[in-house]
């Protein structure tokens, strides 16, 4: 009877991580619907397409979850708008939720589902403010680069959304979080997390990623959809490339021998697309190589809407691996 007991309990631990990863699986699939049903009616009442509303909300959404400064979002939307944004600059109540008083101090919010509250935690209040704002601007993409920038006051934020833009444009999804290993499975490769060591060419520093070891020539692939955003040389990098992801995350390759035939800046990318290849440039001028074995520098930054820092790779490396040996097998 113990026996018995012991086999179901076992069988029921196998089970039940199956049975969560199916919940979080719809739960996921749910929460992009949701997103895409607020796009899509924002864009009916704007002639604005959808995917600069998906842009602006993935924005801000991983703004807030990296910065301490700001509430975690709590709704299907991230996007943020400050109080005193929403109620007017000159509203003694910055805290109102009356469409009529907010419009007569020029505040953004409006009541976008109608129940008579300008609500700036409902999502459909939110998404038609942003709308409206937009709007005033124009509708084409000159116009919205314009209001994005007399929104947030920083280039960098245009360009980090523009480049989502892009990407949701070409894929018409918002299922973009797929990732892969940076080097094909099959490979002979070796890493450990070596973020935060010591490097003492040219200053000391410490080191901003994962050394991935293999041949010369091994392919080196995008881990993510996302943009490139720079390709060329670098003395301590060498020849490298660094890829915008949708999540305001810049994965970079360094060290390569070169890079794919016809791979530019503002490119599109995507899981598994070769960039380039392994190899042992930099740590001098141009075309300096050879001054250490051949691997992959492999780093990761986030931008947090005033700065960008690294952070170690190395368990995103790690997971990435083993998802896809779980797929291949």
């Amino acid at each position: 009877m113990c026996r018995w007991i012991l086999v179901i309990w076992a069988a029921a631990l196998l089970i039940m991580p199956m049975k969560t990863l199916a919940a979080e699986k719809m739960d996921e699939d749910v929460i992009y619907e949701k997103r895409m049903e607020l796009y899509k009616k924002a864009e009916a009442v704007s002639c604005i397409p959808w995917y600069y509303f998906a842009a602006i909300d993935q924005y801000e959404r991983h703004v807030r979850q990296v910065r301490r400064d700001l509430p975690k979002p709590t709704g299907a939307l991230g996007i943020y708008i400050k109080p005193e944004i929403w109620a007017g600059p000159l509203n003694k109540n910055p805290y109102d939720t009356n469409p009529f008083t907010i419009s007569q101090f020029g505040g953004l919010g409006i009541d976008g589902n109608g129940d008579g509250i300008a609500n700036r935690k409902d999502d459909e209040d939110v998404i038609f403010a942003i709308a409206r704002y937009l709007q005033m601007y124009g509708i084409d993409h000159q116009h919205i680069k314009m209001a994005l920038w007399n929104y947030y006051q920083r280039s960098k934020t245009v360009d980090l959304i523009l480049g989502k833009v892009k990407i949701y444009k070409k894929y018409q999804t918002l299922k973009l979080d797929g990732h892969v290993f940076p080097l094909p499975l099959r490979a002979n490769y070796s890493y450990r997390d070596t973020w935060g060591d010591a490097r003492g060419w040219g200053g000391r520093r410490m080191h901003e990623g994962t050394d991935i070891f293999a041949d010369y020539g091994v392919p080196v692939r995008s881990t993510c959809y996302g943009i490139v955003e720079l390709k060329g040389w670098n003395k301590y990098g060498g020849w490298r490339v660094g890829i915008r992801d949708i999540n305001n995350t810049y994965h970079y390759f360094a060290h390569l021998n070169g890079f794919s035939a016809n791979l530019r800046e503002g490119q599109i990318v995507e899981p598994g697309m070769v960039i380039g290849s392994v190899g042992s440039s930099g740590y001098g001028p141009p075309g300096t190589a050879g001054k250490f074995p051949p691997h992959l520098h492999y780093g990761m930054y986030k931008d947090n809407g005033y700065t960008e820092w690294s952070f170690d790779p190395y368990p995103h490396l790690k997971s990435w691996e083993r998802m896809e040996r779980r797929k291949t097998k």
